[in-house]
């Protein structure tokens, strides 16, 4: 736990770092913010896409192990299962378009 807590906060200063302006970075030393960058970018779209991936597992456990107890509200179960996925992969689309943006300030 305090693993994950201590990678969180890693990525958290990133995230601050991102958007602190340019003469910022010059003085307080550019290569420790670039790596805090580098890292946040790479740590946030590596736990986006690993929990999105869980969470995606879990959705299409659950809605095929419905229809299999009630193969008669397939079509009423399907249709918010791809909703649901569309939903959960936005999400990691969002974390590339940021992570993207950190290596942009690199």
């Amino acid at each position: 736990m305090k693993k994950a807590l201590s990678l969180l906060s890693i990525f958290g200063v990133a995230m601050i770092a991102a958007f602190v302006p340019e003469s910022a970075h010059a003085a307080e030393g550019g290569e420790l913010t670039k790596l805090g960058l580098a890292l946040g970018a790479g740590l946030g779209i590596g736990i986006a896409a690993g929990v999105a991936g869980l969470g995606q597992g879990r959705a299409t456990a659950a809605a095929l192990s419905g229809i299999a107890r009630n193969p008669g509200a397939s079509s009423k179960i399907l249709t918010p299962m791809i909703i649901g996925l569309a939903l959960i992969e936005s999400l990691v689309i969002y974390a590339l378009l940021i992570a993207f943006l950190l290596q942009g300030k690199i």
